[in-house]
C-alpha cells in the first residue's frame, strides 16, 4: 500500500488548489457586483441631473485598453500617429518622430520612449509606451469606473488557475510513478488507477467550470467593461479615419488593410541592420 501516500498528496493538491480557485472566482465576483453597482450609481445620478450622456462612451484609447490592455494601447497610439504623419512607421521596425510636439498624454509618451535620437525600434517604443505612466493613469481610471479588471484581481485568478493546472500534472506523474512501481502482488493497476483518477476528474471538473465561469475575470475588461465594447461599432457611421482607428483598439493591428504597417508593428526580437 505504498501508493496511498501518493495518493493522498495528490488529493491535498487537488483540493487545495481547487478551493483557492472558488475563492478567489468568489473575490471576483464580489468585485464585479461592486463595479456594477458603483457603474449604476453614476448612471442613475447622471440620469437625474438631465445628463443626455448618462452611459460612459468609452474613448479609442478606453475601447483599446479594455480589449487588449496596455500593449493593444500603444498600438493604438503608434497608429494613429502613423497616420496623422507625426511618426513615421518603417516596415523594418524603426520608428522615426515627424512631429516632435504630441498631441496628448500618451503620445507624449511615445516620443519620451523614442528618445532625443528621434529614432527607435518600433518594439521597444510599444512596451515603453505601455508601460509609462499615462497607460497606468488610464487604466486607473478605467477601474475606479468599475470597466477594467484590478491587476490585483487578474493575477490572483491567474495564480489560481495554475495552481489547478499544477495539481492536474502533479496527480498525473503521481499516478505513473505508482503504477510503475506498483509490485505484482499487490492491489491491481486498475485499482490503482481509479483511485487517482477521482483527484484528477476534480481538477479537471474546476478547470472546465473555471473556463466558462472566471474566463470573463481574466480579461482586460469587467463584465460592465464588456457590455460597452460590444455595443462600440467596429465600423462607426461615414468610416474613414475614425473607423480604421475603432478597428485597431476593438481587434488590434490585425484589422489593418495596411501589410507594411502591420509588419512595422510586428513584434521583432532581433535588430536588423537596416532602415
Amino acid at each position: 500500500m505504498f501508493w496511498v501516500p501518493l495518493l493522498l498528496t495528490a488529493w491535498a493538491a487537488a483540493g487545495i488548489s481547487c478551493v483557492r480557485l472558488c475563492l478567489a472566482a468568489t473575490g471576483a465576483a464580489r468585485e464585479e457586483a461592486a463595479g456594477d453597482a458603483l457603474h449604476q450609481q453614476r448612471h442613475d445620478r447622471d440620469h437625474d441631473r438631465g445628463d443626455d450622456d448618462s452611459d460612459h462612451e468609452l474613448s479609442l484609447y478606453e475601447a483599446a485598453f479594455l480589449a487588449g490592455g496596455p500593449h493593444r494601447v500603444a498600438e493604438l497610439t503608434l497608429v494613429s500617429m502613423h497616420r496623422a504623419r507625426r511618426l513615421l512607421l518603417a516596415h523594418t521596425g524603426w520608428a522615426t518622430v515627424v512631429d516632435p510636439e504630441g498631441t496628448d498624454d500618451l503620445e507624449r509618451s511615445v516620443i519620451r520612449a523614442i528618445g532625443p535620437d528621434g529614432r527607435s525600434r518600433t518594439a521597444a517604443i510599444r512596451h515603453a509606451t505601455a508601460a509609462a505612466g499615462a497607460v497606468h493613469a488610464l487604466a486607473d481610471r478605467l477601474v475606479t469606473a468599475g470597466l477594467a479588471v484590478p491587476d490585483a484581481a487578474r493575477a490572483v485568478l491567474a495564480s489560481a488557475v495554475r495552481a489547478v493546472w499544477a495539481a492536474t500534472a502533479l496527480t498525473l506523474a503521481l499516478a505513473a510513478a505508482a503504477l510503475l512501481m506498483l509490485p505484482q502482488e499487490q492491489s491491481p493497476p486498475g485499482h490503482v488507477a481509479a483511485w487517482f483518477a477521482l483527484p484528477l476528474v476534480l481538477t479537471l471538473g474546476c478547470l472546465g467550470i473555471a473556463r466558462v465561469e472566471i474566463h470573463p475575470y481574466t480579461r482586460w475588461a469587467s463584465p460592465a467593461g464588456q457590455r460597452l465594447l460590444r455595443a462600440l461599432p467596429t465600423r462607426p457611421a461615414g468610416g474613414g479615419e475614425r473607423a480604421v482607428l475603432t478597428a485597431v483598439a476593438v481587434r488590434g493591428i490585425r484589422a489593418l488593410d495596411d501589410p507594411a504597417l502591420r509588419a512595422a508593428l510586428a513584434d521583432r526580437r532581433f535588430t536588423h541592420g537596416g532602415h
